[in-house]
């Protein structure tokens, strides 16, 4: 959140470890996002009703610009139940003490309301409607069915559970970290959560517990009735549309009122054994904020890099109308490249060899999977991309990559980002991650932005359209023994029509 001009970001932390455990609310403030200051702790283990944990939630701004938060507490029986915490000191631009609302907890379990005890977690950001009732949902599950549980209140201490869910469905398994939210219906500006009417819609993004992705809906929220619908052919499924289909979990957005835009927060995730994560003595970090939009076509959202990131940008190159034929592998020179951001342009002149997408190629990271997008396999039009964090010898790198297929009334684009070859230790996780992405190839150039810093390769291809996070621990790409490289293993042609790329300073962090 964002108060008197400074934003907090509060996360969840294990002061004991490196794994999980002993969770309490750590804090950070900024004035950019991307420099951060660490303060003690927010939010830890002090009443009945969170003695066993103080797990996620979200803050939320109250009339008269007064932050409060509620948060998931673990109680003395180990059920899940959700509590209020308010600001001690509202002069305080940085917020350093919390104070508990002494009638927690504020919602509960009970045998009247039939709520699953070990899934009822992760309260999202209130809205208040234009009735003055305040909403706010809670993630659960019943049975296999993952649930949006809705509550209501008049003064946001007396919470009562509404008779149905915001929504629910089938099959999905528990929704940690629901996360709903309006955006305009045009313009890449941010509305506030309490936003109703023709001129938006609405996001529901869950987080699912059984394969840990983020996927989302954009559709219609009905106030008067509580009820949100999902656009006329949405997937509401493992198969739907995600934030990033890397490692990237857990997320949650805010809107920024200072900058009139909603942000998103993420946490990557590990591909690191446990046994790895306690010898490193951390596990987990916070993805660059994203700010959030509605894309032109109204079906899915595009993210990009806040602004600020710039600030780190240095030693700039360039490069242009660069040809790469087939089997051509570029060394991009100049920059630090354990630590750049890079932004390419591809554009492809032939498509009568693409090869044929085939019906059962539904599942595009399988598909980059079995096509394989590194510089070992070939295919007609791609793979063509970026090799990051590569070793000297090739021996280590994750591709970044761009294949084009012939589907049965347009050209496909698949986007892959590949950890196969990222690192030497078995012991890693080396997913291949995809997406495909809305595009048409012969109308527009094909474009890419990876930041990439030591061991995280943050992608976004078509300005956003689609993101891929990939998390990876090299052996021999380290320190000034890593390379940078545009390559092409398609059977034609790709011109570079253009390619930037930046050394980055280090940012301030915990």
């Amino acid at each position: 959140m964002i108060y008197k001009g400074i934003y907090h970001l509060f996360y969840q932390y294990n002061p004991k470890g490196a794994v999980w455990g002993n969770i309490v609310w750590a804090h950070s403030t900024s004035t950019d996002l991307i420099n951060w200051e660490p303060h003690d702790h927010a939010i830890y283990p002090s009443q009945p009703s969170d003695i066993n944990g103080c797990w996620s939630g979200s803050a939320t701004i109250l009339p008269g610009e007064k932050p409060a938060i509620l948060y998931t507490g673990i109680n003395p029986k180990n059920q899940q139940v959700q509590n209020l915490a308010v600001p001690k000191n509202l002069s305080d631009p940085y917020l350093r003490e919390w104070v508990k609302s002494p009638k927690n907890p504020l919602m509960a379990p009970t045998p009247q309301n039939h709520i699953n005890a070990s899934s009822f977690r992760d309260p999202t950001t209130a809205w208040i409607g234009p009735d003055g009732e305040w909403r706010v949902i809670v993630g659960s599950k019943l049975d296999a069915r993952g649930l949006a549980v809705m509550y209501r209140s008049k003064d946001f201490v007396k919470w009562n559970q509404v008779d149905h869910p915001l929504h629910y469905k089938d099959g999905m398994g528990m929704w940690e970290c629901p996360d709903f939210f309006p955006v305009a219906k045009t313009g890449r500006k941010g509305v506030e959560t309490r936003v109703y009417g023709s001129q938006v819609k609405h996001v529901l993004k869950v987080s699912l517990d059984d394969t840990k992705h983020d996927v989302y809906t954009v559709g219609t929220y009905n106030w008067q009735k509580d009820i949100y619908v999902p656009n006329k052919g949405s997937i509401e499924s493992y198969n739907g549309l995600r934030y990033d289909y890397g490692k990237y979990y857990a997320s949650k957005t805010f809107f920024d009122s200072q900058k009139k835009r909603r942000v998103l927060w993420g946490w990557v995730n590990e591909s690191s054994s446990v046994d790895d994560d306690i010898k490193k003595g951390w596990s987990g970090v916070q993805a660059i904020p994203r700010a959030v939009w509605l894309d032109a076509s109204g079906k899915q959202l595009i993210q990009w890099p806040v602004v600020e990131i710039q600030k780190l940008r240095n030693n700039k190159v360039k490069l242009t109308n660069e040809v790469l034929k087939k089997g051509s592998i570029v060394e991009v020179k100049g920059v630090t490249a354990a630590q750049a951001d890079v932004e390419i342009s591809f554009k492809v002149e032939n498509f009568k060899k693409a090869e044929i997408l085939k019906p059962e190629w539904k599942d595009p990271q399988l598909l980059c999977s079995q096509k394989g997008t590194s510089t070992t396999k070939s295919g007609s039009v791609g793979p063509f991309g970026l090799l990051v964090l590569a070793s000297n010898d090739l021996k280590e790198y994750t591709s970044v990559s761009f294949r084009v297929f012939k589907g049965q009334h347009k050209y496909v684009v698949l986007m892959c980002s590949d950890q196969s070859r990222s690192s030497l230790n078995s012991n890693d996780d080396k997913t291949t991650y995809g997406t495909f992405l809305d595009v048409d190839p012969t109308r527009e150039n094909l474009s890419l932005r990876s930041l990439i810093d030591h061991s995280i390769v943050e992608s976004f291809g078509i300005k956003g359209k689609g993101c891929i996070t990939a998390r990876v621990y090299p052996t021999l790409a380290i320190g000034d023994s890593v390379g940078l490289y545009a390559f092409n293993n398609g059977t034609d042609s790709v011109t570079i029509t253009k390619l930037t790329a930046w050394s980055m300073k280090k940012a301030l962090i915990n």
